[in-house]
């Protein structure tokens, strides 16, 4: 357990690549790049390891040591419905994974209100990563020293709430990536005319809308068809409806009149999230007449052995649609560290972005040669002098809600009163998604029809 708990200090060797303007003079194999960007990278790499952690207390190996050294169910015999020791995997999960939150939130509330590097704190945010590691680490152990059962119910209402928020950001996320992609997928075509350029837009455009079609066969046929079924159908109808809305929408003449690049390549890629969402909301519906198993729609066997429950059996809650989950999460969180937030919706309505890269230049080139030498020579140069280029606060806010998630998808949005043989099947993680579908598509209209509101206001 030491061991496992210690695994995050030896990534700080690393942080001579990822630290502040001064470490990054002992790695010369790295880069040029801006600081702005290297922390976060770093701060990310940090949530990687974190989570790398919380997947690791899901390994039955793992469960097991915890078990015999008595973890958690020292004086308890039976919790959530089975053997007490089976469900020390959750358990571990949740406490390394609020942690991690309470670092985020800790390091949230110390950066609140700066506004350039010249700030003491900027050095703080963009150095000491080794302290870093070590302050996580003993959260971490601080945490695991709270055996209590009863931990777990309000670490639950807390991330059920954070996940949702989490996935409020990832939606503005997405759409900011799909405007983004889009725009510069049309303005390479419109530049070069190449015709490997417009195939590629075909093939996207029309292969997205088929695969989303069949998704909606898939899930109709699958899900919704049965008796008792009516809420399903009843998403899986809406949904599509909604898509085809927000298609027609994208065409409309007064939309493309104010953002003529707007069009089917961002609507392909907004029904084909808004998919996802609706069949990881059927996976999770407890009735499961309405909810067959991968396994079975597949073989035809009715029977879902991942629903039986024995005496040696830990759960594992990692089926398809949390792997998926966390694919988007890493995608979402790698967007967020590397794009330029000045340039996203994200930074924009958090208020960063104060400085800019051209701010930076003018500056750079007004202090002389010598200071253009100096800055060449570093690997990590100071971009934030004018001001921070995101909101530090912010940043760690969104953060530690990304950790909350981690815990949730980790688990199944796991409720302590559940039995974990159902552990994938919760009515919340139901609402959670398909109310998430619906704010999405409600997010991605608002970008269409908010410059012909307001034709004043940039968007």
């Amino acid at each position: 357990m030491g061991a496992l708990l210690a695994a995050p200090a030896c990534a700080a060797s690393s942080a001579c690549c990822f630290g502040s303007a001064a470490c990054s003079l002992c790695c010369s194999i790295c880069p040029t790049t801006k600081s702005s960007t290297t922390t976060r990278i770093m701060y990310a790499f940090l949530l990687f390891t974190s989570t790398f952690l919380s997947c690791i207390m899901l390994l039955p190996g793992i469960q097991n040591k915890l078990a015999e050294n008595k973890w958690f169910c020292e004086g308890l015999n039976e919790y959530a419905g089975i053997s007490c020791a089976h469900a020390t995997g959750f358990q571990a999960v949740y406490r390394v994974c609020a942690a991690t939150a309470s670092f985020y939130l800790l390091f949230m509330l110390i950066m609140i209100g700066v506004k350039d590097s010249k700030d003491g704190r900027s050095s703080i945010q963009n150095g000491f990563w080794f302290f870093k590691y070590l302050i996580l680490g003993a959260l971490i152990v601080g945490f695991f020293f709270i055996r209590s059962e009863s931990l777990a119910t309000p670490l639950m209402y807390i991330g059920l709430i954070g996940g949702f928020m989490f996935i409020l950001i990832q939606l503005i996320l997405i759409v900011d990536f799909a405007h983004g992609l889009a725009e510069a997928w049309v303005t390479s075509y419109e530049e070069s005319e190449s015709n490997y350029c417009y195939a590629g837009l075909l093939v996207t455009v029309f292969g997205g809308f088929a695969l989303a079609l069949t998704a909606v066969i898939i899930m109709y046929i699958y899900y919704a068809s049965g008796e008792g079924c009516g809420l399903p159908r009843f998403f899986v109808i809406f949904n599509t409806l909604l898509c085809v809305g927000l298609t027609a929408l994208s065409l409309a003449p007064a939309v493309q009149e104010v953002s003529p690049r707007s069009g089917l390549v961002q609507a392909v890629m907004i029904t084909g999230y808004v998919m996802y969402l609706t069949w990881a909301a059927l996976i999770n519906n407890p009735d499961k007449a309405c909810n067959p198993s991968l396994i079975s729609i597949f073989t035809g066997n009715s029977t879902d052995p991942s629903h039986k429950t024995d005496e040696g059996h830990y759960g594992i809650p990692l089926p398809a649609q949390s792997i998926v989950s966390l694919f988007l999460w890493f995608a979402c969180l790698l967007y967020a560290s590397i794009r330029n937030s000045s340039n996203t919706s994200l930074g924009k309505i958090t208020g960063g972005g104060n400085t800019s890269d051209e701010a930076i230049q003018l500056s750079s080139s007004l202090n002389g040669a010598d200071d253009a030498e100096s800055q060449n020579s570093k690997r990590v140069y100071d971009n934030e002098e004018e001001g921070v280029a995101y909101s530090y606060s912010f940043f760690h806010f969104m953060f530690a809600l990304a950790s909350l998630y981690v815990m949730m998808t980790l688990t199944s949005w796991y409720k302590p009163s559940n039995d974990l043989s159902h552990l994938n099947s919760n009515m919340a993680s139901v609402w959670v998604k398909i109310v998430s579908s619906w704010v999405c598509v409600a997010l991605y209209c608002w970008t269409l029809v908010a410059p012909i509101i307001y034709p004043d206001r940039e968007f």
